[in-house]
């Protein structure tokens, strides 16, 4: 817990907080798929680094500015965020941004297998039960979009890699609150982020093309809604709430994204499809009520 001693309220909070970090996130899949005029690593470039200088700037005007002991906390979680993001938008442009964020959004069944062994967390048999359900929700979202055209197998492997690395950045999100606070991590882990996935958005040749006018203001409210509004708020959570629930609630991203690309892109979704999300979102319903019963 953070600084060891999160107050009972503080930790009730913690779902709540991790509801709205889902929400950004869940946009941010729509928004980049929407930033067309600019390539996957441009988008990954640009953001990244306004992320990362509204963050430090946050934390300079708290008083709290980065320091080098919370960059080193942070550098695994920063670089595989960075990994993350890159797999992401990329796989964003070859697929549907239902396959795209479902098949990321497997995440729960690594974490409840690793949640015990890192954090030493016990999540329930109906815990356990109810993550292969919605998983099974989530299959049927990804095979229902198999006949439609935007479908790439090429893009779907590349959301099994944004699987794992997602999964890291959980994961160290979580130890690093242990030692350092939730802010100092989102500072540390964006500047790291940002250094990485530079060379790579370089080597592109992506960013040397300047973005108008409209994609500045798509990149701007990229970066504080999903960026750091939703890492601040996640972040802030995970030393609160166990690391398998933060996890399981991402389970509401694929649900909320399709919808939101459906009704703002004109993306394709099908009954089926309809039917997976359902299935989603009534076995989150369920893990989410009977956790808010118990003490976390």
């Amino acid at each position: 817990m953070e600084q060891g001693r999160p107050a009972a309220a503080e930790g009730a909070l913690g779902i709540p907080a991790a509801a709205l970090a889902m929400v950004g996130w869940a946009a941010s899949g729509v928004i980049a798929k929407g930033l067309s005029e600019l390539g996957p690593l441009a988008v990954v470039f640009w953001r990244m680094w306004l992320y990362t200088a509204i963050v430090v700037l946050f934390l300079w005007l708290n008083g709290t500015p980065l320091r080098w002991r919370a960059i080193k906390v942070s550098f695994w979680g920063g670089f595989s965020l960075a990994l993350d993001i890159m797999l992401f938008f990329t796989s964003l442009r070859l697929t549907t941004v239902a396959n795209a964020t479902v098949v990321a959004s497997l995440q729960p069944l690594l974490m409840l297998f690793l949640a015990p062994r890192i954090f030493g967390e016990q999540p329930k048999g109906k815990h356990w039960g109810m993550a292969l359900v919605a998983i099974g929700g989530i299959a049927v979202v990804v095979f229902g979009s198999s006949g439609i055209p935007e479908w790439s197998m090429l893009g779907d492997l590349l959301a099994v890699l944004t699987l794992f690395a997602w999964t890291g950045y959980f994961v160290f999100s979580k130890l690093s609150t242990r030692t350092i606070s939730s802010a100092e991590y989102t500072g540390g882990s964006a500047l790291v982020c940002s250094l990485t996935a530079t060379p790579f958005a370089v080597a592109s040749g992506q960013v040397f093309d300047w973005p108008s006018l409209g994609a500045w203001a798509w990149l701007a409210i990229l970066s504080i809604g999903p960026g750091f509004a939703s890492h601040m708020l996640m972040n802030w959570s995970l030393a609160r709430i166990p690391a398998w629930l933060g996890s399981t609630m991402t389970l509401a991203i694929p649900v909320t994204s399709t919808l939101m690309a459906w009704v703002f892109l004109g993306d394709q979704v099908s009954p089926w499809q309809f039917l997976g999300m359902t299935v989603v979102m009534f076995a989150l319903t369920i893990v989410l009520i009977d956790q808010s019963r118990a003490k976390l």
